[in-house]
């Protein structure tokens, strides 16, 4: 396994060598690739000699800092080195296949820095393989899948894919993007309105080298080997009440899919209303709505929004509980410990000027469950989201300011790119939650078209004792 991750990771740093250098593709700040026309084949095997490979050669560093180590909580350091190799087709009367590799090499002391510990940075290496084998190299095939556009307006993807949607993405922000095994349909044929429907059988996350349950947490039941828990769905956002054992107990299904599904429309002039929803078979469900009216003046533009989740329990509170973490101490601040119906609201205000945008926003969880979303796609993202802060527990009213400078949508940041903003959360102690300020700012840069940096820090301010530290992350990527 080893000789074989190495001799893919040689292939895809000697590849640039023997590549042109104009850029194919490029990388937006939220992670997601842009990636140059899609040719067209006359014959079959066109669709082999004019589909393009997209290389990417990637290294990333964790540094965790606390402002005072313990026993449980240890500075960390972990850094990745890797790439992927992305193959897409022409497309021939109107089909067309792609592929993705994905290859990771994890470098960290565990005896200095123990793997418990590399919360942060968890995602270079799989957790799992390395307590039960030793090995600290992924190497994967992320994507392999067919679409068909054969139908107007309208695309059928099937297959291992990226999925981006509102409750479901890609979330690439360490070394191999989250992935699902399923079928995805998008369709434009409606005026002004944009549909994406998705029925997702199987998740691999991004520090997993194989695909797992949608919506279940592994335990000794599920498997014999070592960390049990980190074998399935072991997001930081994970129910983790919702083990094999307790949905095997009550009947349900630990295999269930995830169909979700976004509606963009823009019928109203300056108006854009988005709904969104996912639907997990006997256990939960959610349902967004979002409203973004942009007010036009002399040189800036105010954009006032807001946005309503509902959260809809069906056996998935009685089997895990209220609460994400499943804890006990924690179940007895909430009022109906064995629900996970919920509500949240959120409101903000972008005000964009030249080159900037402000961005002052609000949420609230109500004082009723904690929100379950662990496929990457988080409720308060554009609102009160900052780098790794899961602000949608019960009672949890956030507030944030960004200020953003030179974005777009090209994927290439010749003049740096800046983010930074101030979160306050109020949380409920009582559910073992804490108040917190965070502090982020992030900067991505392209010395080269096909070259980027992005450096970003958070420090995490609270009044629980010795829990504050100083996030660091710095990744390079190259593209050819």
């Amino acid at each position: 396994m080893y000789r074989k991750c190495s001799l893919f990771l040689s292939f895809v740093l000697c590849t640039p060598l023997l590549m042109a250098n104009a850029p194919k593709q490029a990388i937006k700040t939220n992670n997601q690739l842009v990636y140059e026309r899609q040719k067209n084949a006359d014959n079959f095997s066109q669709m082999f000699s004019n589909g393009q490979f997209f290389g990417r050669i990637r290294s990333n560093t964790f540094l965790y800092t606390w402002e005072k180590e313990t026993t449980k909580q240890k500075n960390s350091l972990i850094s990745g080195l890797g790439g992927s190799l992305v193959y897409r087709s022409a497309r021939f009367h109107a089909l067309s296949f792609g592929t993705g590799l994905y290859y990771s090499h994890a470098f960290f002391n565990d005896s200095k820095y123990p793997i418990t510990t590399l919360n942060k940075g968890k995602d270079v290496l799989s957790r799992f393989d390395f307590v039960n084998s030793g090995s600290k190299d992924m190497a994967v095939l992320g994507q392999a899948y067919v679409d068909y556009k054969g139908i107007e307006n309208t695309t059928l993807k099937i297959g291992r894919q990226l999925v981006e949607t509102f409750y479901a993405k890609s979330n690439d922000t360490k070394m191999i993007p989250n992935t699902f095994d399923g079928v995805v349909l998008e369709n434009a044929s409606l005026p002004s309105t944009k549909i994406k429907l998705a029925y997702l059988a199987k998740q691999k996350l991004r520090d997993h080298t194989t695909a797992h349950s949608i919506l279940m947490y592994g335990d000794a039941n599920s498997s014999t080997s070592v960390r049990p828990e980190w074998s399935e769905n072991d997001d930081s956002a994970m129910h983790k009440g919702l083990t094999y054992t307790a949905l095997t107990a009550a009947g349900v299904s630990t295999d269930a899919p995830l169909i979700t599904g976004d509606i963009h429309n823009t019928s109203i002039k300056n108006l854009k209303a988005d709904f969104s929803f996912y639907y997990v078979p006997e256990l939960l469900s959610q349902a967004m709505g979002e409203l973004n009216y942009k007010i036009n003046f002399t040189g800036f533009s105010i954009t006032p929004a807001v946005r309503y989740i509902k959260q809809f329990d069906d056996k998935a509170g009685e089997i895990g509980g209220a609460a994400y973490n499943a804890s006990s101490a924690s179940l007895a601040g909430y009022k109906d410990p064995s629900s996970l119906d919920s509500q949240m609201i959120a409101a903000r205000v972008v005000c964009k000027i030249n080159n900037y945008k402000i961005n002052l926003a609000y949420s609230k969880i109500f004082d009723e469950a904690d929100l379950i979303t662990p496929w990457r796609g988080f409720p308060t993202a554009g609102y009160t989201r900052s780098m790794a802060r899961y602000n949608w527990q019960a009672n949890t009213k956030s507030y944030r300011i960004e200020v953003v400078r030179n974005a777009n949508k090209t994927g290439i940041y010749k003049n740096t790119f800046i983010q930074a903003s101030i979160l306050h959360t109020d949380a409920d102690e009582n559910k073992g939650y804490f108040d917190e300020n965070y502090y982020y700012i992030g900067f991505v840069q392209n010395p080269l078209e096909n070259l980027q940096w992005r450096f970003r820090l958070g420090y995490q301010d609270t009044k629980k004792v010795d829990a504050d530290g100083l996030d660091s992350r710095l990744e390079l990527n190259y593209l050819f």
